[in-house]
């Protein structure tokens, strides 16, 4: 912005002019704020041109305020124009949303315009808005609030009119798909009331059913405004039971759609929706049996292979060959364990007489057939000269007998 404030002054005492483009860019900066970003206009429309590339050119002005009135030139681009659900025309009241832009070319700003409603359409178009925000932040259309459809239900409430191709077009697919108990809750499906009347018939189904439906065929916007209202979006939020909706066509999509717990295309679509096809029902059993079947027959097929097994294994010729067969393993066992035991026997019998022999070589039988003797006195073995005095009667103890001797002397030294 250092171009935008020249503060340095000419020789002549005039500020240093601003650029054309440089003051129009201070302009633009000064258009780009939240305020006048995505706004709610509106006016009556004048000077309307329908370019031959697609765009339309207006002025809104002040309705009723004559050549006095305030003026704002407005211009849709083609592709936003191909997205109007109606023509504009001279001396419309519309109510747009778009964004002030300057148009530095011609040094002027214009209203880039997105959106274009007519007047009554648009105040309500503002109001869904509204209630959608609203709703939203309280959770209604929360993904965590939507519930699976049954499986098999034995009863269908449908709310909608008694009158007209919705009820007849649910009627029939249920009818050729799943025949089950509907239940009608009567109601308007569009006036100024009908929004309390959607609302009462949803909540008298409350309990009688296992699912609703809510629809109504196509129509306009105001057709389907009461879909919109939030009665009826908490009686669906309050219903027991899973609702389905099917409100319009396929590119209609109100706030009951959004509350409801799956939203269908088309009231055909919905009655698709909650019950099954018994014909594609019908087919899968078939599989499912065929299955079955197959299952079953290789099973007994396997267990008549273990009867004949088993059959085979006792016919009397085979199962007296098997006893043979035991008989004569028990035999082969029995001769081991005889071998075996006799075996052990002898490494016994052999053990016994090495420690006899041992035990013999030790024995003081042994020892006084080598010439030696055992001296005792008073029955006990005297085992050192300290145990003898002169005098002592002893018992020597020969290989052969014994002999009483008597001690004359004892030598401590060995030296007698």
């Amino acid at each position: 912005m250092d171009g935008f404030n020249r503060e340095e002054q000419a020789g002549d005492g005039i500020a240093h002019p601003l650029l054309v483009s440089e003051l129009s860019e201070i302009i633009e900066s000064l258009l780009d704020t939240p305020r006048l970003q995505e706004v709610w206009v509106r006016g009556e429309i004048t000077n309307y041109t329908h370019h031959a590339r697609g765009h339309r050119y207006f002025s809104l002005s002040e309705k009723g305020k004559g050549h006095t009135a305030a003026v704002i030139k407005c211009v849709i681009w083609r592709s936003d124009a191909e997205r109007l659900t109606f023509d504009p025309a001279e001396g419309m009241e519309v109510i747009v949303l778009g964004t002030v832009r300057l148009y530095a070319p011609h040094g002027v700003y214009q209203l880039q315009v997105r959106q274009v409603h007519r007047a009554g359409t648009g105040e309500k178009f503002l109001l869904l808005e509204r209630w959608k925000k609203e709703l939203g932040e309280q959770g209604f259309f929360a993904a965590e609030r939507k519930r699976p459809l049954p499986s098999f239900p034995k009863t269908v409430g449908v709310v909608t009119s008694e009158t007209g191709a919705v009820i007849h077009d649910i009627r029939t697919v249920i009818e050729r798909r799943y025949p089950v108990e509907i239940i009608i809750s009567p109601t308007a499906v569009q006036g100024e009331t009908a929004h309390l009347e959607i609302a009462d018939a949803i909540r008298r189904l409350a309990g009688k059913e296992d699912v609703i439906i809510v629809a109504r065929g196509g129509g306009s916007f105001e057709d389907l405004f009461p879909f919109n209202n939030p009665d009826v979006v908490k009686a669906i939020a309050g219903s027991p039971v899973p609702v389905v909706s099917a409100v319009g066509h396929e590119v209609d999509v109100t706030l009951a759609d959004l509350a409801s717990d799956i939203r269908a295309p088309t009231p055909s679509a919905a009655a698709e929706l909650v019950v099954p096809d018994r014909k594609v029902l019908a087919l899968s059993l078939d599989e499912l049996r065929l299955q079955l079947r197959s299952v079953l027959l290789l099973r007994i097929t396997r267990a008549q292979e273990e009867i004949n097994d088993i059959r085979d294994r006792l016919r009397p010729k085979r199962f007296g060959r098997r006893i043979d067969e035991r008989k004569q393993d028990l035999a082969e066992f029995a001769d081991r364990l005889l071998r075996a035991e006799s075996n052990r026997i002898e490494r016994d019998r052999l053990l016994l007489a090495e420690m006899r022999t041992a035990l013999s070589a030790r024995s003081q039988v042994s020892v006084l057939a080598r010439g030696y003797c055992i001296a005792e006195k008073e029955g006990l073995i005297v085992k050192s000269v300290n145990d003898l005095v002169p005098g002592d009667h002893l018992c020597l103890r020969l290989s052969d007998g014994k002999s009483k001797v008597v001690v004359e002397r004892v030598d401590h030294d060995g030296n007698i």
